[in-house]
């Protein structure tokens, strides 16, 4: 970021009662710190992705924009371009706004996930079952893709494609070591709240990883520590997709 730019820029997040939004405490922390006097990061909640028309023809100054749940594939038809890499994943969870208000969107999840997965990986991790099957979902499987791992989606109403939450037994358990929560499932305040699984089938030879962050260890990744395995949440993984679209929207 040029410091000597003294015009107004703005950044925020678009999703859907995100009052808990991690992306505005950690740029308002990150301006202050820079003296980026000149930036600011709001929330911009709305209830249907038909509002985001208006949200962007009425934002002045407007740089680039986070997007969270519920959003990150509704968003694409409202784009004028597509990264290479968010199309493959299909879904956006980041968006350049250009001074004729062109927007381009791009997916630093991916980016995020693989950073920090990739170091808790040893020999035996070859499989990982990804729950849920939202925006989110899509960059994690990606970012397996990426790492050479193989997977399977697990969904509470699934296709001929997926697994059911009932399929996972132990023959599955024994066969696939990775774990991933892509679901809001034990997200703050429904803490207690967890993926309908048999948490005695986790081993030490299994890592968990919740893509929630709030609270910092959920009952998902409780359980799953309870019986030996490996647990990762998402709040480094937020960090790591902050920061690279950050630099995007400096590029």
């Amino acid at each position: 970021m040029k410091k000597k730019s003294k015009k107004q820029l703005k950044f925020g997040i678009i999703g859907r009662n995100i009052d808990y939004s991690f992306s505005k405490n950690y740029f308002a922390e990150k301006f202050e710190v820079n003296h980026f006097a000149n930036c600011e990061y709001k929330n911009y909640d709305i209830q249907s992705i038909k509002d985001f028309p208006k949200l962007i023809a009425d934002s002045k100054g407007l740089v680039g924009l986070n997007i969270t749940i519920p959003y990150k594939e509704e968003i694409i038809p409202y784009l004028d371009k597509v990264s290479k890499k968010a199309k493959k994943i299909g879904a956006v969870n980041c968006i350049t706004v250009s001074r004729n208000k062109k927007l381009k969107g791009y997916n630093t999840d991916y980016y995020g996930f693989k950073k920090t997965l990739a170091p808790l990986l040893k020999e035996h991790h070859k499989k990982a079952l990804i729950l849920g099957t939202g925006g989110a979902s899509k960059a994690v499987a990606y970012a397996l893709q990426k790492l050479k791992i193989e997977y399977d989606f697990v969904s509470r109403t699934p296709d001929e494609f997926q697994l059911a939450y009932s399929d996972l037994n132990a023959e599955i358990f024994d066969e696939y070591h990775i774990i991933i929560n892509t679901t809001p499932i034990g997200t703050h305040p429904n803490i207690e709240d967890c993926p309908d699984l048999d948490y005695n089938l986790f081993t030490k030879k299994h890592i968990a990883y919740d893509l929630v962050y709030n609270p910092e260890k959920t009952a998902f990744l409780r359980k799953a520590k309870e019986q030996g395995s490996k647990v990762k949440n998402g709040y480094e993984m937020l960090v790591f997709q902050a920061e690279k679209a950050w630099e995007i929207w400096n590029e």
